[in-house]
């Protein structure tokens, strides 16, 4: 089966894809900001067992890149595959997430957090599961570009 771009993504109006857009590009500059951080202070130090060097933070980088580009996809997709990326990703994380609750002494902070995450992935996979198409009507149309 042939796919175009048209096919795989609605027509959404401008303002939305910029905004989107930006917050795309301002998540990236922010995480960027904070893996540089992690470069110089983490690289080359052992902790609780984990060696971090150059590409064990780049394998966490591209975790949260997954979740970043998801921002952007879940705009600009249509409905078929925003369902597929949304659940394949959601699925993904979520697995991620729980297994490293398993590597090491979590902290308290670190359990929470991942709680948080596994409780948003698993929202996501289920919403995006559930997903079903709905007659579109004008007003729910320009409000968002994937009923």
């Amino acid at each position: 089966m042939k796919y175009s771009m048209r096919s795989i993504m609605p027509k959404i109006s401008t303002p939305v894809l910029l905004s989107t857009l930006w917050i795309f590009l301002t998540f990236n500059a922010a995480y960027g900001d904070i893996g540089t951080l992690y470069q110089s202070v983490y690289v080359g130090i052992i902790k609780n067992g984990i060696q971090y060097t150059q590409v064990f933070l780049l394998f966490g980088d591209v975790l949260v890149e997954i979740g970043i580009v998801m921002i952007l996809l879940s705009r600009v997709l249509n409905r078929r595959a925003n369902r597929l990326a949304n659940m394949g990703a959601g699925i993904f994380l979520t697995a991620v997430q729980v297994v490293s609750l398993f590597v090491g002494t979590p902290t308290l902070a670190y359990a929470f957090v991942s709680i948080m995450m596994i409780g948003a992935g698993v929202a996501i996979v289920w919403s995006a599961w559930n997903w079903h198409a709905v007659p579109s009507s004008p007003e729910i149309s320009q409000m968002s570009p994937n009923v």
